[in-house]
């Protein structure tokens, strides 16, 4: 078993994280969020999304999130971008990097984007097409990749073909997502083999909801697999509005107490991250979900 020796984290709190939140957070808070990650030493952030601000009401300052942040060289950024418009108002903003998604379970795609799988991935051919002409990089996000809160459990082949799907479109890496919580470490394991047929190591990312308390054992499972990609939110901000009582995205803060206590490098200052993370659950006016960050608050008052 070869652990790897230095663990790359995305934190998704400002876009995954915030896009949930009922009540509006203004661009200047979002701003601070980033500005904060990226000080405790984040290198790679989920920004905002440009989707319709009809279905997505708080990220409909997108523009102005992306335009008010002070770029810091070698942080990478990134924005969700469902559609061919989507990502023409983004290339404006001059992202590094953009998402597209698609889920591993057909019931959950049609809930979610209204399409079959084959057809959410043919809708983002056009999409990843002219990123990469534009020379911004392509993730690409697979939902539900071991549980589906309308078909159950869902078979790595599901996830083999949506992987499949996606490089053939010209995605360049992809997140295998536990969007409902519901993994366990042997089922987290084949979904990310199965992504592993069609993508290095480099370009698989683990990104683990924590509904059953689970996301930290799954992540250690990955780690076992050499998985050194990862999605986190500070704060564990966030959850998944299409699958009814599933918790927020694991705490970054605790992802990272987790590898600095294997000796693992992260880059990333725990002090400032936790920071980070009370500075935007003070904006949302509660604790943060984090058991590390609510540890190490309390202990600072000691």
């Amino acid at each position: 078993m070869q652990l790897p020796q230095r663990v790359q984290l995305i934190d998704v709190g400002p876009r995954d994280g915030l896009q949930n939140e009922k009540q509006p957070i203004n661009a200047a808070t979002k701003i601070e969020l980033v500005q904060r990650l990226q000080d405790a030493g984040v290198t790679e952030i989920e920004v905002t999304s440009f989707v319709s601000p009809k279905w997505v009401p708080q990220m409909a300052d997108n523009a102005e999130v992306m335009a008010g942040i002070a770029r810091k060289p070698g942080v990478r950024y990134s924005v969700l971008t469902p559609n061919l418009q989507g990502f023409e108002a983004a290339a404006k903003t001059r992202p590094d990097e953009i998402v597209v998604f698609g889920a591993a379970s057909e019931a959950f795609s049609q809930r979610n984007i209204n399409c079959s799988i084959a057809e959410s991935i043919e809708r983002f051919r056009p999409v990843v097409q002219a990123a990469l002409a534009a020379g911004v990089a392509v993730r690409g996000a697979i939902s539900c990749t071991v549980g589906c809160p309308y078909e159950g459990e869902i078979a790595p082949e599901r996830v083999e073909l949506v992987a499949r799907l996606m490089r053939e479109i010209g995605v360049q890496r992809v997140d295998i997502a536990d969007t409902i919580g519901v993994g366990t470490p042997r089922k987290v394991q084949r979904a990310l083999e199965a992504a592993l047929k069609h993508y290095d190591m480099a370009c698989v990312s683990g990104h683990f909801h924590d509904t059953y308390g689970m996301a930290l054992a799954n992540t250690l499972a990955a780690l076992e697999l050499g998985v050194w990609n990862f999605q986190s939110s500070v704060a564990g901000l966030g959850g998944c509005p299409y699958a009814k009582g599933a918790t927020g995205n694991v705490a970054t803060e605790d992802v990272v107490y987790l590898l600095q206590g294997m000796g693992i490098e992260t880059g990333i200052d725990l002090d400032k991250l936790i920071d980070a993370g009370k500075f935007i659950s003070d904006a949302l006016g509660r604790k943060p979900h984090s058991r590390v960050a609510n540890a190490l608050l309390t202990k600072r008052l000691g």
